[in-house]
């Protein structure tokens, strides 16, 4: 890979959350850190306090499996394309973009990942059926039974677009999210198997 490293031996990088498109974190890279990621498939960073080389996540457990490395146009700095597992930031935050430049802080979830964080809760709950979660009654009912609330919450969304306000649109539609979830979930499927067939028919036009 043709980069150029800065008079420190080192390069700037973005992590950006391969789902989202979330912004995560800025580090710095030197020629090992970035031989390690190509080779590993996971994000090793410089760390220009400790003076050593690390692993995302090596005391966390919060590690990042590297999708995608980029270049920018004067091949001075990068970009990672990353699953990230947990929080990016030492501070327990999703981002370490989490304030704004007068220090106060903003939502650390945006609107454009909450369904992925639903996704995550349902996944668990698939995976752990725990006694009193709503979720895991319905995945206990089989595929039938979420498949029947999945038509009844499709019935009451279009009777709240004819008759009802925005607001219980939202509402309903919601609903309707919520319970296509738990059927992909009952099926196997994730947000990333959606996204790759929208993407297949937005090629494809």
């Amino acid at each position: 890979m043709d980069v150029r490293f800065g008079s420190d031996g080192l390069i700037p990088v973005v992590a950006q959350d391969a789902r989202t498109g979330r912004v995560l974190m800025l580090a710095y890279m030197n020629g090992e850190a970035l031989e390690r990621t190509r080779s590993s498939g996971e994000a090793w960073y410089w760390s220009r306090s400790r003076r050593r080389l690390w692993r995302k996540g090596e005391e966390s457990g919060h590690k990042q499996r590297v999708r995608e490395i980029r270049v920018d146009c004067d091949q001075d700095a990068l970009l990672l394309i990353v699953e990230q597992t947990g929080p990016a930031c030492h501070t327990g935050h999703g981002s370490c973009f989490f304030r704004n430049a007068e220090g106060e802080e903003r939502p650390d979830v945006p609107a454009a990942d909450i369904l992925d964080e639903l996704a995550g809760v349902i996944a668990e709950r698939a995976a752990t059926l725990p006694e009193g979660s709503y979720t895991a009654e319905l995945l206990r009912g089989g595929e039938a039974a979420v498949a029947t609330k999945v038509a009844e919450e499709s019935e009451e969304l279009i009777r709240a677009a004819r008759e009802e306000s925005t607001g219980r649109v939202a509402e309903e539609a919601a609903d309707l999210l919520y319970h296509s979830l738990v059927l992909m979930a009952f099926r196997g499927l994730t947000l990333d198997d959606v996204r790759a067939e929208l993407r297949r028919r937005r090629h494809g036009r």
